[in-house]
């Protein structure tokens, strides 16, 4: 357990004078829930001007950190001073009238209210006893100003992409005077662009002297904007490390505890894979949706990870749901086996052996406040039916062996799903349709948001998969790990298919450049 002394900066940005005590120290801090030691004696310091990173894989502690410093969560150790003095946060507002803000990677404002409703809700300023909308816009558009957002206040939250609003729930912290804003994974949802676009407010205010806490699992944007690092592992402190002086590779090995040879033995032979195919296990045929899908055809089989890349909005989502059943085809038709059927639910795809893991974890897979045994038994008693209970003996057999194999961790079949992190709850998901034994395992985004640990892991298990028979649909916005996984590559644009090929020697590069020829063939045609 290492932290190093309040150094002159070295990291990717420049810290302003920072005076000799840290903004917020939280020392020794311990939390227990139940059994379960969540936080034992963790330290961390945040400087004035700064760019802190919280680092861990998922479940080592940070979302729990964070909600003790927050009043969130109620501390049974330790002492949290700010400026020098201790608080004991009884609750967010206490935490925020000390100037503690938190921006959750899911917005939590009002999309029918304007900009300026959302920036001073329950802050109004008032004239007469009425709200006075011309100071609210006044005071509002101000800010934005200052954080270079061009952005009209009057105008209504939910009109504006997430990146707008995640910007407008910052400007809200910004305005009540934070000393401390706490980004909670804000760059999840967002592309290149805004990213970019946010990291330009975060050195707006790092300029200014607001101490920031950045949780990413995205490490080259931590090394483009962070100063310092915490990194945490299984609830204790590891070290604390200034970002310039540490390589990813080190960064790696902190945050999982071991190397990363794990990685090395994942790269797939993609002759081997596809030399005796046989009988596809499932077969789309002109398979498409009006306004979803031009009409797709595409062949899969035992032993293969097929891999489909593109950028946002290329249709590889919708590509997924239409061969699980989740949205209807309304032309073309799928073949198992060599057997053309045409299902119209999830439920027929079941049947017939195919899995499916929806990359909206928390909409379409987490029941929050189930077990995790309930959610990992979801699908198989659902293909039993409700009248056929899975007997006790069996229940508990299936669920001790998927926590053991997927390390989910707490191994505690009667947690609740909600006190799971996001990468547990995406190795539950997997348990879940892994336990009905399907031939074909269609995989959604199933590594995003999590962090380097678990998202290694999960490439570990699809790849053994593959090596057993299964057949795997990967989908992944990250084409380094669509290329580490797959054997053939099918790469979308458009809501179309442009290319496939088998994936030898194939790179990123190749990739975007298949992308980039498909929009010149195009451009050059509409000349024509």
């Amino acid at each position: 357990m290492t932290q190093t002394d309040a150094p002159p900066d070295t990291g990717a940005g420049t810290r302003t004078s920072p005076g000799p005590e840290p903004v917020v120290e939280m020392r020794d801090i311990s939390i227990t829930f139940g059994t379960v030691k969540a936080l034992s004696d963790v330290a961390v310091r945040l400087y004035p001007g700064e760019v802190h990173a919280l680092m861990g894989e998922n479940g080592a502690g940070k979302s729990t950190l964070i909600k003790a410093l927050t009043g969130v969560y109620s501390i049974d150790a330790g002492t949290i001073l700010v400026g020098g003095e201790p608080h004991d946060f009884s609750s967010p507002a206490a935490a925020q009238a000390a100037g503690i803000s938190t921006v959750y990677q899911e917005v939590n404002l009002v999309p029918n209210l304007t900009v300026a409703e959302n920036m001073m809700l329950g802050r109004e300023p008032r004239r007469l006893g009425l709200i006075d909308h011309r100071a609210m816009n006044r005071q509002a558009g101000a800010t934005l100003e200052r954080l270079g957002l061009d952005v009209d206040p009057r105008s209504t939250l939910g009109d504006h992409p997430i990146a707008v609003q995640q910007l407008v729930a910052i400007a809200r912290a910004v305005d009540v005077e934070a000393r401390v804003l706490i980004l909670d994974e804000p760059t999840s949802s967002l592309d290149t662009d805004e990213v970019e676009k946010l990291f330009e407010v975060m050195r707006r205010l790092r300029a200014d002297g607001v101490a920031i806490v950045f949780v990413s699992h995205f490490l080259d944007q931590i090394y483009a904007v962070a100063d310092r690092m915490t990194v945490l592992r299984n609830g204790r402190l590891v070290e604390e490390r200034m970002v310039a002086t540490t390589t990813q590779l080190e960064l790696v090995q902190l945050m999982i505890g071991r190397d990363l040879a794990v990685l090395d033995e994942l790269d797939r032979d993609a002759a081997s894979a596809t030399a005796e195919r046989g009988t596809p296990l499932l077969t789309a045929v002109g398979l498409g949706r009006r306004g979803s899908l031009e009409a797709t055809d595409l062949e899969l089989y035992e032993g293969e990870v097929i891999g489909v890349a593109g950028l946002l909005g290329s249709g590889r989502t919708e590509l997924a749901r239409l061969l699980f059943g989740a949205d209807t085809a309304d032309e073309g038709a799928l073949e198992t086996r060599s057997t053309r059927r045409r299902w119209r639910s999830p439920r027929h795809a079941i049947d017939r052996k195919i899995a499916f893991s929806s990359e909206d974890r928390k909409g379409e897979g987490v029941i929050a406040d189930l077990s995790v045994a309930d959610n990992m038994l979801l699908a198989l008693q659902a293909s039993r039916g409700w009248l056929r209970p899975i007997p006790q003996a069996v229940r508990t057999q299936l669920v001790a062996d998927y926590i053991e194999a997927l390390d989910i961790r707490p191994a505690d079949p009667h947690a609740l799903m909600r006190n799971l992190s996001g990468g547990n709850q995406q190795k539950v998901l997997l348990a879940r349709w892994l336990i009905t034994e399907p031939d074909l395992l269609i995989l959604d985004e199933p590594t995003r948001g999590i962090d380097i640990g678990a998202k290694t892991q999960i490439q570990a298990l699809v790849a053994d998969l593959a090596s057993k028979g299964m057949g795997v649909v990967f989908i992944s916005a990250e084409l380094e790990e669509v290329l580490r996984l797959s054997d053939r590559l099918v790469v979308m644009r458009d809501r179309r298919k442009i290319a496939e090929r088998p994936n030898d020697g194939v790179s990123v590069s190749d990739v975007l450049e298949i992308i980039a020829g498909e929009a010149r063939s195009e451009e050059e045609t509409a000349r024509a």
